[in-house]
């Protein structure tokens, strides 16, 4: 049961199993259709039942303890209680003899009342004073949650990549920062002392400490495994392109997997703001771009699995095999390549140390609401370097872009320039670079270069963010399959007729690579228009050659 639809939970903790039966009666009475009763006969048993419930997200509205229990007194087990649920309400069950220590008790662990045993009748000596105990929690009802839980630290790149990665993925989560007093309960009742980070807690309550992507996928309800051994059609990365051939492939009957290997959407996916799509006047974010597209494709009955990285692609007769990095494989009638571009680094001293602490490459949305009031920097002059600052300059104080070239004309759409342009508190400097960046747990200063004049300056930041133009990812791809010198693949008419070991008597579809079967589409394809909707037209359009590459089977 998750904390969405969990009902508040009541717990009594009572050593006499008589009192202890007798108390959950009562309450499970007047309160059980609307509160979960939970009973326990020592202190120590409801300590991991309240830290079972800490982990799993449940609220806790009330605690009944006694006050005369072997190895831990009723105080002491309120007191200890406090570090987990702080807001829970707080009642001590004692005898008459025993009145003085509740009192003092109400100054040492803020009791909230004490009650008498016996508490009969408990329509006149319970139930009015429960009643009071909810009312009150009621007010400040202790936050709950069915996310999944990240305890990290802001300059951890760890723990930036779990976030990076759940969000990218549509994973509902919260983050901690491990010195929030939250985390130190959580941290607590997962028994873990946050030496290693992330720590993260699924919504059933699991601890995963420092898991990889892979894990963590699975914990999370990501598919990662194929149902199958063998596909009409594997379409390999997530992208548009990709999301577009996995949805009319999957609409059209084909058997359709998607094989991604970190999150769909690609970099459309990270982009804040699409302005030029059609059918959205408004613009609409590539997060949830991606995410319509993604349950499009999963209604139509596509598969789509994350973090799967292909290894190989070959030819065996008819079929096409793909192999997994864990060594597994699937096949299929027909493969897409959608496989998109990655962003090239930036290569200067101080980066590959800082990248994730402060260095951050695409938009890194998830990190817009830390850069309130901080000066930040963009590395890029293309659209996507755009729309991250557009997107940032909602949060910093002053977003900075620096741009190699003379100007933004011949790298960015006009209508985000004009955007750029009427935002205050964006400076574009061009002709400027990183010469180096400098910091110890963190990044802390940059040191830039004005290539026109040769003058350097150092500035001092916590935040980059780099867009510097992409390379295809292909290097995985077999050397019979034609890519050009900039290791894009080579498709149909750019093929220039059969290429060699081409068996077909036809020549390649359009889309078709010198593998017969197989298909480019979106940024990965040589000469490709690099767009979110050429993109997805693409993706479509290979669907369509796939079924006439079928057809000759």
């Amino acid at each position: 049961m998750t904390a969405s639809t969990s009902r508040p939970v009541i717990l009594t903790v009572d050593d006499d199993p008589g009192v202890s039966r007798s108390i959950a009666r009562d309450l499970r009475r007047r309160y059980g259709e609307e509160h979960r009763i939970v009973r326990a006969e020592a202190p120590g048993q409801a300590l991991d039942a309240l830290r079972e419930l800490k982990l799993r997200g449940e609220p806790v509205a009330l605690l009944l303890a006694d006050y005369r229990m072997p190895g831990m007194s009723g105080i002491d087990f309120l007191e200890a209680a406090m570090d987990l649920f702080p807001l829970a309400r707080r009642v001590l069950l004692t005898a008459y003899a025993d009145t003085d220590a509740a009192i003092q008790a109400i100054n040492v662990v803020d009791l909230d009342h004490y009650l008498l045993k016996p508490w009969n009748p408990p329509e006149e000596k319970l139930y009015p004073v429960v009643d009071s105990m909810l009312d009150l929690w009621k007010a400040t009802p202790e936050p709950s949650t069915d996310e999944t839980r990240v305890i990290g630290h802001r300059w951890s790149a760890p723990s930036f990549a779990a976030r990076d990665f759940l969000a990218r993925n549509a994973v509902p989560f919260r983050w901690f920062g491990v010195d929030d007093e939250e985390s130190k309960r959580l941290l607590e009742a997962a028994g873990v002392d946050g030496a290693t980070l992330p720590v993260i807690i699924t919504p059933d309550g699991e601890v995963l400490v420092a898991p990889s992507e892979a894990e963590l996928a699975d914990k999370v309800g990501l598919s990662t495994a194929p149902a199958k051994d063998f596909y009409d059609l594997v379409v390999v990365g997530g992208g548009p392109a990709g999301l577009g051939a996995a949805v009319y492939g999957a609409s059209e009957g084909l058997r359709t997997v998607l094989v991604e290997q970190m999150a769909t959407g690609g970099q459309a996916g990270q982009s804040s703001r699409i302005e030029n799509y059609l059918g959205f006047p408004d613009g609409v974010s590539g997060a949830q771009l991606t995410d319509r597209a993604r349950r499009q494709a999963v209604r139509f009955g596509a598969e789509l699995l994350t973090t799967r990285q292909v290894v190989e692609l070959e030819s065996t007769g008819s079929a096409r095999r793909l192999v997994f990095s864990d060594g597994s494989e699937i096949s299929a009638h027909s493969v897409i390549l959608a496989t998109g571009v990655a962003y090239r680094s930036l290569e200067a001293p101080g980066v590959e140390d800082l990248c994730g602490r402060g260095i951050y490459y695409g938009s890194a949305t998830t990190e817009g609401p830390a850069c309130a009031g901080q000066e930040i920097y963009i590395i890029g002059g293309a659209n996507s370097a755009g729309q991250a600052a557009v997107y940032f300059s909602k949060h910093a104080k002053r977003v900075h872009m620096l741009v190699r070239g003379p100007s933004l004309e011949a790298t960015m759409s006009s209508y985000l320039i004009g955007q750029i342009g009427d935002i205050d508190n964006i400076e574009v400097h061009t002709c400027t670079q990183v010469v180096s960046c400098k910091g110890s747990e963190h990044l802390e200063r940059v040191i830039l270069q004005n290539s026109a004049t040769g003058e350097s300056r150092e500035v001092d930041t916590e935040w980059m963010f780099v867009f510097i133009g992409a390379a295809p990812r292909t290097d995985w791809l077999p050397g019979d399959l034609l890519r050009d010198d900039r290791g894009f693949v080579l498709t149909g008419p750019d093929l220039h007729g059969r290429p060699p070991g081409w068996a077909l008597e036809r020549e390649p579809y359009h889309l078709e690579t010198s593998m017969p079967g197989v298909f480019a589409a979106g940024d990965v394809r040589a000469e490709s228009v690099k767009r979110v909707a050429s993109a997805v037209g693409d993706g479509a359009m290979a669907v369509t050659l796939v079924h006439r590459y079928l057809e000759m089977l």
